[in-house]
C-alpha cells in the first residue's frame, strides 16, 4: 500500500458531529443516495464538487456525536482519506475499519484553504501544503492500522486471513493460517 496520498483539499471546522454528515433523513436512503447528503447543511453542495482523490481537513473533536457509518458514504464519494486537528476516537475507529486513512495533524486547519494541493504520509505521519511548502507533523499510523487499510478495511482484512467469510461467497470462513505459512 502507497501510504503517501495526494488530493484537492475541503476545509471543515471544530466540533463537525456525525449528525451534520449524516443527516438522519439520510440513513433510510440506499449508500449511494445517502452520501449525496454528506455535510447537507454545513456545505450544501459540496457533494456536487467533491472528486475522487479528495482530502477533507477537520478541525478538533471531527466525528463527535453518535456512531453512524460517516466513513462508508466518504469512501462512496471517492474521498481519499480524512486529516483533522483531533478526531473522536469512535469516529477514528468507523474511518479505519471501512479502510479510509484517517491521520490527525495538530494545525491542519490554518496551513490550508478549499482546494490547495495537500500531501499526507500516513505511515510517517505528516501533511504538507506544496503550494506555500509547509509541512505539518502528525501522529503516524501503527503498522496493524496500516495492515487494515491496505487490505481495504477490517473485513476484507479479517475475510484475507480466513476469519470470516469472503464477501459475496456463503459457507463458514476457513481455519485462518499461521502467519507466513499458506
Amino acid at each position: 500500500m502507497d501510504t503517501l496520498i495526494t488530493g484537492r483539499a475541503w476545509v471543515v471546522g471544530d466540533s463537525v458531529t456525525t449528525d451534520a454528515m449524516y443527516p438522519a433523513f439520510a440513513m433510510k436512503l440506499p449508500l449511494p443516495e445517502a452520501a449525496r447528503h454528506v455535510f447537507y447543511e454545513l456545505r450544501p453542495g459540496w457533494t456536487g464538487l467533491v472528486r475522487p482523490g479528495d482530502i477533507v481537513v477537520a478541525g478538533r473533536n471531527f466525528g463527535l456525536g453518535s456512531s453512524r457509518p460517516v466513513a462508508a458514504l466518504f469512501r462512496e464519494l471517492g474521498v481519499a482519506a480524512l486529516v483533522a486537528e483531533e478526531f473522536n476516537s469512535l469516529f477514528l475507529r468507523n474511518a479505519v475499519n471501512h479502510g479510509l486513512p484517517a491521520l490527525t495533524v495538530p494545525g491542519v486547519t490554518a496551513a490550508f484553504a478549499d482546494g490547495d494541493t495537500l500531501r499526507m504520509d500516513i505511515a510517517e505521519g505528516w501533511a504538507e501544503n506544496p503550494a506555500t511548502g509547509t509541512r505539518l507533523p502528525g501522529g503516524a499510523l501503527p503498522p496493524l492500522v496500516l495492515d487494515i487499510l491496505a487490505a481495504g478495511g477490517i473485513l476484507p482484512k479479517l475475510a484475507r486471513e480466513g476469519y470470516v467469510p469472503v464477501p459475496g461467497t456463503s459457507g463458514r470462513p476457513g481455519h485462518p493460517q499461521p502467519s507466513g505459512k499458506s
